[in-house]
């Protein structure tokens, strides 16, 4: 039987969801098993877990809660390293004990697979183990990440980004969709699926998703029309939203507005256009039955042909293959 031995970093000061998400998703694929790539079945206990802190002592969470390690990281790689080498984010990277650092950037290279959650990526990146690669953090830590590890190509919108044998994700929950991702990977889709519904999530967000919704994404306009004509924007994606026809609502001049949109959403009105757009069709491909073509009308794409050029753009996906992959069934 394949075993893909999983090792949790622990610290003082790590998110305690960051850990357990994904150790629920890996301990119930372990539970359950599934089939390989190559078609050979994998029978329970195919993730082995083990955590670990640099002396084998307790932690304490950012949380409060104190969490317990069934070894040292030193004994954790006396046999060799893990398959999955997993470090979670948490307060306790802000300042990172430099032994963690160092212990990382000795014995990381050497797991098979290296993944991050949330800021966890921090601890990677100060390691050296993130330079020259594409990677995510939390929201809140890409700008840090951006600015302190400048060899790192940071892409602040996916919950997750695999990148070869590396896999960072963005905050808390999003490990639990990298988990699922990795599992689909190594035991298949039905075996990810069934986790997915022991713990009452959807097996639905895939990488690329944006960690906010457009509105999120953007800032909120201080002034009353341009935030007013945000949420109009996302309430009529099928409409006229030219720069034109969305400065006449708003009741400027085409440049006027471009530059005040811009200035107060750190976004230009074409780019949020299109990304509510992608948005509603994504939206639709997910929860109804509409098809490609009512899709790409309703989201104003006005063909489907201009639907999948957006599609193949954003997300690498043409939109029925988008929908046979993250389709809810309807019950």
């Amino acid at each position: 039987m394949t075993q893909r031995p999983v090792l949790v970093v622990l610290f003082d000061g790590v998110q305690s969801l960051d850990v357990t998400g994904p150790v629920e998703v890996f301990a119930g694929a372990s539970r359950i098993g599934g089939t390989s790539p190559s078609g050979d079945p994998t029978g329970p206990g195919c993730y082995p877990i083990r955590t670990a802190s640099l002396d084998g002592g307790p932690v304490r969470c950012h949380s409060g809660l104190r969490l317990l390690p069934d070894t040292s990281l030193a004994r954790a790689v006396a046999d060799g390293p893990p398959h999955t080498l997993l470090v979670p984010g948490g307060e306790g990277t802000r300042r990172p004990d430099p032994a963690l650092v160092d212990w990382l950037r000795r014995h990381a290279p050497r797991a098979e697979r290296l993944v991050s959650v949330c800021t966890g990526g921090l601890l990677l990146a100060e390691a050296g183990l993130l330079d020259g690669h594409r990677a995510t953090t939390h929201w809140v830590a890409c700008d840090h990440l951006a600015r302190c590890y400048p060899k790192v190509d940071v892409d602040p919108d996916p919950i997750f980004v695999r990148d070869g044998r590396l896999s960072t994700s963005a905050g808390v929950t999003a490990g639990i969709d990298l988990a699922l991702a990795l599992v689909e990977e190594d035991l298949g889709r039905e075996a990810a699926l069934t986790v997915a519904r022991h713990l009452v999530v959807f097996l639905r967000r895939p990488g690329n998703q944006a960690q906010f919704s457009a509105q999120l994404a953007a800032q909120t306009a201080r002034r009353e029309p341009l935030r007013d004509l945000q949420a109009w924007i996302t309430e009529h994606p099928g409409g006229d939203l030219s720069v034109e026809a969305l400065a006449a609502r708003a009741r400027l001049s085409p440049r006027h507005f471009a530059r005040a949109f811009l200035a107060e959403t750190g976004t230009t009105p074409g780019r949020y256009v299109d990304r509510v757009r992608l948005e509603h069709a994504r939206r639709l491909l997910e929860e109804s039955t509409d098809g490609v073509q009512e899709v790409a009308r309703a989201s104003g794409y006005g063909t489907p042909e201009a639907m999948r050029r957006a599609f193949v753009k954003a997300l690498g996906t043409a939109p029925a293959d988008y929908r046979r992959r993250f389709h809810a069934p309807v019950n």
